[in-house]
């Protein structure tokens, strides 16, 4: 986490290849007819290095694609490892079973990667990712805003999770995109006129989605407090905080109360 500004930053440096590759007029591949823009930094290291160092360039470009694939193939692995497979499938895992489990789920994930590559319309990568980004951002209320307080009740965030996810789909699926044809889920930037403004100035689903989501949030815990609703108990245990510590390590303080020390 601590490396994750200086990799955006060099992911900065990187799309400054496409200006420069406008500025040199380099012209991007065409595929059936039409300019693939994928191609244009390929096309910028071709025209503008030597054949050797241009292979060179190219398989930095392979190496690097490789490397948020494999984080989230390893993601998504821990992921049904921890939330699927030891829960449901199989509660007594041994930590080794558990990363055996894992290692099989992130290689499924890849195969299925390179499935999709290969057998699906490589646009379709794209508005998923768009689309993703949209719907994962409507856990931030329940989720991030949980770990600080608990003053929102929980059917309102469950609530407002589902608004935002059906204020976020509506507006995605009424985005065209006129570079593939496709009338719905064309993106992730929603035209202002597509909701009978007189405007074309854009706006990001996601942080409409996630407005509507924390509104529909707050408004309900009123209603739900003040009506009497029951409150649901906190399920996180004190174990919950030592899973992971070293067994000779000295346990949490309890809260509100001054951590002691040895000889104490």
């Amino acid at each position: 986490m601590s490396a994750l500004p200086a990799y955006s930053f060099l992911l900065g440096l990187i799309a400054l290849l496409g200006y420069m590759a406008l500025a040199a007029g380099i012209k991007p591949l065409v595929s059936d007819g039409k300019a693939d823009t994928n191609t244009i930094v390929p096309a910028l290291f071709d025209q503008m290095f030597p054949n050797w160092f241009a292979g060179v360039a190219y398989a930095a470009i392979g190496i690097g694609a490789l490397v948020p694939a494999s984080i989230m193939s390893i993601a998504a692995a821990n992921l049904f490892t921890r939330n699927i497979y030891k829960e449901y499938l199989k509660r007594d895992a041994t930590p080794a079973q558990e990363a055996t489990t894992s290692k099989l789920a992130s290689l499924v994930v890849k195969i299925g990667a390179v499935l999709v590559i290969l057998l699906l319309d490589p646009q379709f990568a794209i508005d998923l990712q768009l689309i993703g980004g949209v719907l994962i951002l409507q856990t931030l209320p329940s989720v991030a805003l949980g770990v600080y307080t608990r003053w929102l009740h929980p059917w309102a965030l469950s609530t407002g999770l589902i608004a935002g996810l059906a204020v976020g789909i509506g507006m995605l699926y009424q985005i065209p995109n006129p570079n593939n044809g496709k009338a719905h889920f064309g993106g992730s930037a929603y035209k202002l006129s597509l909701a009978g403004l007189d405007s074309d100035k854009q706006i990001y689903v996601g942080f409409v989605a996630v407005l509507a989501n924390l509104l529909v949030a707050v408004v309900l815990t009123v209603i739900l407090r003040r009506a009497g609703a029951p409150e649901l108990p906190d399920a996180t245990e004190a174990g919950d905080f030592t899973v992971d510590r070293a067994p000779d390590a000295p346990p949490p303080a309890a809260s509100g109360t001054p951590a002691t020390v040895a000889g104490d």
